[in-house]
């Protein structure tokens, strides 16, 4: 089928769908009770992503201690243990340290492997094979982060296809609107976080999916180690609707066959003050979440550094435009 009977075909479908539930009791959401929204943050505040499943209190903890008001979950390691005791205690550990919880997300279930050669194959949405299972597990994590009042949701979509006539984008946009869809009755944002395609099809891929709480997870440093663009001037493409940024550095790739290499914040080559003003100039006010690709002491040892030098550009953006 071509390109446009078959996603009005599929808009057709749901149009029917929806007609015919229309008599049915509505489903009941997770965000029917959910708790109130957590507190608001200050513009661009500074956050850190987190695996809680490799130790809840110490991975929240850590986040307080090191000064921060908020935290990014990172979910795999919950997939298919999802509860409601679970999502109390995250509940209770995010109150008893104050933080807020910005956004949840997941990529797995396996295989994932993030290199140039079978990355295209196993990330993300696109894949046909593991694809029913990511949907799947991308749902429990809203509907779980529906318990803890966390407002997005976020994923990799993986290779979305240059061409918009290969049939897997097609495809990977239905895939995207069903999630967005079942974020938004959980009133969440779903967002596509950057990387593995180029900003202009995502902005194509956005459009396409034309769903209100579809927005975009900018991760800094993802754009340039894929090679796909600079991340200042891809704010000037998807800026607009750009609802969580992953604070990370990188450098180009080199090894075709490799993707570039993640380095300390302010020794890569992102250029965080622009990034910084021209998302603030488009009204962004979210978190900036650093995601150091390190563990243990030298991990820690680099986000307080980070902390800083992020915050310092902070600053300066902030008071030129105020």
């Amino acid at each position: 089928m071509q390109r446009r009977e078959f996603l009005a075909g599929a808009v057709s479908a749901t149009v029917m769908s929806a007609s015919a539930l229309a008599d049915s009791p509505p489903r009941q959401s997770a965000a029917s009770s959910a708790p109130p929204p957590q507190q608001k943050l200050a513009p661009m505040a500074v956050g850190l992503i987190i695996q809680p499943a490799n130790g809840a209190e110490a991975a929240i903890a850590k986040v307080h201690d090191l000064g921060m008001t908020n935290c990014f979950f990172s979910l795999d390691g919950y997939i298919g243990n999802f509860s409601k005791d679970l999502a109390q205690e995250l509940r209770g550990l995010l109150e008893k340290y104050n933080l807020v919880a910005t956004a949840a997300e997941v990529v797995r279930p396996d295989p994932l492997i993030w290199d140039f050669l079978h990355g295209p194959s196993t990330i993300g949405l696109v894949p046909r094979a593991t694809r029913a299972a990511r949907m799947d597990a991308l749902k429990q994590t809203s509907d779980f982060a529906a318990l803890l009042g966390i407002p997005s949701v976020q994923t990799h979509c993986g290779f979305i296809p240059e061409d918009p006539a290969n049939p897997l984008y097609d495809e990977t946009v239905l895939a995207i609107r069903e999630l967005a869809q079942h974020c938004a009755a959980n009133g969440q944002m779903f967002l596509m976080e950057t990387g593995q395609e180029t900003p202009t099809t995502m902005a194509r891929a956005l459009k396409d999916v034309d769903q209100p709480n579809l927005g975009v997870g900018l991760d800094t440093a993802n754009l340039i180690l894929y090679g796909k663009a600079n991340p200042v001037d891809a704010v000037d493409i998807i800026g607009p609707h750009v609802r969580s940024i992953h604070a990370k550095d990188g450098k180009w790739p080199t090894d075709p066959m490799k993707l570039g290499e993640e380095v300390l914040i302010g020794t890569g080559l992102v250029d965080f003050e622009k990034v910084f003003t021209k998302l603030h100039r488009l009204g962004y006010t979210g978190a900036l979440t650093i995601e150091r690709e390190t563990s243990g002491p030298q991990q820690i040892a680099d986000v307080r550094a980070e902390k800083v030098y992020l915050e310092k550009i902070l600053t300066q953006v902030l008071a030129q435009q105020s």
